[in-house]
């Protein structure tokens, strides 16, 4: 649906993005709990991430039969992944094939936009207004924004003097860029710009890459997949689901070794070979488990990295310049296909940007801080997100007493269980910040989150019960366990997304739960049963003055 209306509509229960998270939402409410639910998704189609991310090479660095629902049998059995890696448009294919399946495009108003979303302490309910005239009135409020994706281009003087073409790879052309011929220069080294790079400089005539900070990627090691094997996969998916669920990421990685001192120099090298050739998270996460907590064997992992970079790129100034000096696997490590050997093309450059930063960006290209300019006809922010919060912010969320979610969150997030803030009854955040999200399997994360908030739902109808919010209380100890977990590993001593530390201005504060997903599904799960301890339940209007004050 994408007609627009001023007309007011009165529902149960509101979503916002039609991504994994959404789409499953709605299949639950609807199809599950029998309720009336309203989707909005600024595209044109279902998919989120995988709907904007369309910029070459665009693929997912865990295992395609991982990276799927679980929630359906029919659907793990009818679908089948022609890759061990599975690329943007796939992805793509499958979340329109869910979508189909389960008829939900019906319920979905595309090329929407959620503009204000606002909660009357009277009446107890939502209203939400978007882009296209809608106002929508609802008991529950369900966030499926996701976590990355607002991105954060910097705003650089002259950024809108650029006469040449601008992409973004957040947003790519669906169309797709032809490069050929072109000369191009691109602003980033992360995830996204490490998979474009090397196609991207197989058509441009000259490709200049503007890096701040390298990055520890390591070979995806993608291959086709055979029929044999995906009927191997869908012939044990209930034991391979089990295992992921138990696993820490929620991907299993059976050659984990407890620390890199019980073997011997030799023996260390060899597996970490092995784990090399594995591929995709196989040494970052699957190597020993003492490397994101002991910088002593981190160190280890690090260098073995950065000589993996010196081995494969020519140009010894170069290699150094992609080799990271920070903490090994602190940063989320991006997989890549043919990376460091694109820069031993005589059509590519590389720049640094962080001892010479950008000073401003002009009419042929950019100019740096000691004067040194470039031109081309093509320029590419591939600069990251607004992690976790810039998604949430945008729905300009006032709760009670009028107060906004960024006020609210001035010093951070204040969560209970990355799902839920008190003083915006109702409204839930499916992979919200200080939940498992990004650090885990982010499928099986988001129908655990949509399940527990099912779950909920149906209590509250169950038990005429009009609201729920955390304690404040509870939040502050939800926050110290996030960052206590994380302070007993080595994440928080690099500036990463994680923290916010990428984005000017914004508080720093760890925003992912690194205890596990097993182990937060049980933290869920004993608040649910022990009548949703930690959350203020409201019945009646006593209780919400209660509430309130």
């Amino acid at each position: 649906m994408t007609e627009q209306t001023n007309s007011i509509i009165h529902t149960d229960a509101v979503v916002v993005g039609a991504g994994f998270a959404g789409l499953y939402m709605l299949h639950t409410l609807r199809d599950k709990l029998g309720m009336k639910a309203e989707v909005y998704e600024a595209a044109d189609d279902v998919g989120g991430t995988w709907y904007w991310n369309r910029y070459p090479g665009a693929r997912c660095d865990i295992s395609s039969y991982h990276y799927s629902f679980s929630f359906s049998e029919d659907i793990q059995q009818e679908w089948s992944w022609s890759e061990k890696y599975a690329g943007q448009a796939e992805i793509l294919d499958y979340l329109r094939f869910v979508a189909d399946k389960l008829n939900l495009r019906d319920d979905i108003t595309f090329e929407t936009r959620v503009i204000s979303s606002d909660f009357d302490e009277q009446t107890n309910r939502w209203t939400i207004k978007t882009n296209r005239g809608h106002t929508v009135i609802c008991k529950y409020y369900i966030s499926g924004v996701g976590t990355l994706s607002t991105a954060a281009i910097p705003s650089y003087p002259g950024k809108d003097s650029f006469k040449g073409d601008v992409f973004a790879t957040s947003s790519w052309p669906h169309e797709g860029v032809d490069f050929t011929g072109k000369t191009v220069g691109i602003i980033g080294t992360g995830a996204s710009a490490i998979q474009a790079i090397p196609l991207i400089a197989e058509q441009a005539r000259h490709l200049t890459v503007f890096q701040r900070t390298p990055n520890y990627a390591t070979p995806l090691q993608n291959s086709p997949m055979d029929d044999a094997e995906a009927n191997a996969i869908k012939a044990n998916y209930g034991p391979l689901r089990k295992e992921a669920r138990a696993a820490l990421a929620g991907v299993p990685f059976p050659n984990m070794r407890e620390s890199i001192f019980n073997d011997t120099p030799e023996q260390v090298q060899e597996h970490l070979e092995d784990c090399w050739n594995d591929g995709g998270f196989a040494l970052w996460l699957g190597s020993y488990g003492d490397i994101l907590f002991d910088e002593k064997a981190n160190a280890i992992v690090a260098e073995f990295v950065r000589n993996k970079i010196r081995a494969r790129v020519k140009d010894p100034k170069t290699a150094e310049l992609l080799c990271p000096d920070y903490l090994y696997g602190t940063k989320r490590q991006p997989c890549e296909t043919n990376y460091f050997e694109t820069y031993n093309r005589d059509n590519v450059s590389l720049v640094d940007i962080k001892s010479n930063g950008i000073n401003q960006i002009t009419e042929q290209g950019l100019e740096l801080v000691n004067g040194d300019s470039y031109a081309f006809d093509c320029l590419i922010y591939s600069t990251g997100f607004d992690a976790f919060t810039g998604p949430l912010f945008k729905l300009n969320l006032k709760g009670r007493n009028d107060v906004r979610l960024q006020d609210y969150w001035r010093d951070g997030p204040r969560t209970n269980l990355g799902l839920m803030s008190n003083g915006f009854p109702n409204f839930f955040m499916i992979t919200g910040p200080q939940s498992p999200s990004v650090l885990f399997n982010m499928p099986l994360g988001i129908e655990q989150h949509v399940e527990w908030i099912a779950d909920t739902i149906r209590y509250m109808e169950a038990n005429g019960i009009e609201t729920i919010e955390p304690e404040k209380a509870k939040e502050d100890e939800w926050r110290g366990v996030v960052e206590g977990i994380a302070n007993s590993t080595l994440l928080p001593k690099t500036n990463t997304w994680y923290t916010g530390s990428n984005i000017p201005g914004k508080p720093r504060s760890f925003m992912v739960y690194l205890g596990g997903g097993a182990a937060y599904k049980q933290v869920c799960d004993d608040v649910a049963q022990n009548g949703y301890s930690g959350f203020l339940l409201g019945r009646a209007t006593a209780d919400r003055e209660a509430i309130a004050s």
